[in-house]
């Protein structure tokens, strides 16, 4: 948790992902003398000018040069500094793809990436500008650590807990105007482990980013329809806490995942590896943007469009309250 930081819960109200993001980490700056911000001209749209505001003499702005940028953070943390670096996730994880693996991840440098305008955040841009491949690529990096905050409030804990954190760690925030979910700082985050919004015996619902409050609330339209349904946050893609998925999967035997990202290497590729390592079966669906580019619009259209929002939510999970599963199915191996 951000313990120490003086931004307030009532700030997830008014502050974006990024702004929080912003104000955190230039309070951390106090406590950590060897952070350094790196921009590559986008202070203002990230929101570390903050930082840079605050400690001139502790921030970079490299100009349009990103692999220039994180060539340079893997230089900083070879010298002993705290690098952080901001773009947006199409620049961290498409276009410096190659400086990210080569310069910081395989040499597995104490450099934190937060990136911002991920997903389909910023839709009404343009499909050049959404970043729907990010968390396949991240997280097929050794010694990559992947976090996806579920909204401002979690994006200020993971940022402190990142400092704390070795390695690289790569931190993918939306542009904005995400609504908050959670009504406190203090609800036990840490990198690794997720967290049960809420209980259920029928269903689970496995999501991250923004895909959480859209869980939350089909969750709710669910219960008032007779159906129990657990509703996990999995803010950590990588490394993903197997336990809370098994558990889930012994429980419910019918799991959903949700997420902002292409279907193809996010958080349902990452739960179903799991899933089919474990050797159990269940009924599985995953709820995100199918195999193509997105296209353009609103983010909360392109949420429905793609039926990853609380509607598409209650609706998959109809679909598989309607499959038969034998419950008394024995998983365990016979010796």
């Amino acid at each position: 948790m951000a313990e120490g930081m003086t931004w307030s819960v009532t700030d997830g109200d008014k502050l974006t992902q990024a702004e929080i993001y912003g104000e955190v980490l230039s309070q951390l700056g106090d406590r950590y003398p060897d952070l350094v911000a790196i921009t590559a001209d986008l202070a203002s749209s990230t929101k570390i000018g903050r930082f840079g505001k605050k400690f001139p003499d502790r921030f970079i702005n490299v100009g349009i040069a990103e692999n220039s940028m994180f060539g340079m953070a893997a230089g900083l943390a070879q010298a002993g500094l705290r690098p952080v670096v901001s773009t947006f996730a199409a620049f961290t994880a498409l276009r410096s793809a190659e400086q990210v693996r080569t310069d910081i991840c395989y040499q597995n440098l104490n450099v934190k990436i937060i990136s911002t305008h991920a997903g389909i955040s910023f839709g009404q841009a343009g499909s050049t500008h959404h970043c729907t491949e990010d968390l396949a690529v991240m997280r097929s990096f050794a010694n990559m650590t992947v976090i996806v905050p579920a909204d401002g409030i979690e994006t200020g804990n993971a940022v402190a807990a990142a400092m704390e954190w070795p390695g690289p760690v790569y931190i993918r925030v939306g542009r904005g105007f995400e609504p908050p979910v959670n009504k406190t700082q203090d609800y036990g985050f840490a990198i690794g482990k997720a967290i049960t919004m809420r209980e259920g015996t029928d269903l689970a619902i496995i999501a991250c980013g923004v895909g959480v409050l859209q869980a939350v609330r089909a969750a709710e339209i669910l219960k008032a329809q007779g159906l129990s349904v657990r509703v996990i946050n999995m803010h950590t893609v990588k490394p993903i806490d197997r336990d809370a998925i098994i558990e889930a999967v012994k429980d419910t035997r019918r799991i959903v995942t949700v997420e902002e990202h292409n279907v193809v290497g996010g958080l349902g590729s990452a739960v179903a590896e799991v899933i089919v390592e474990s050797g159990r079966a269940c009924a599985f669906r995953r709820l995100g943007v199918p195999d193509c580019y997105s296209i353009v619009g609103y983010p909360e259209d392109l949420y429905h469009h793609y039926r990853f929002d609380a509607d598409g939510i209650v609706e998959t999970v109809g679909e598989l309250m309607r499959l038969e599963i034998e419950e008394d199915e024995d998983w365990e191996d016979e010796a």
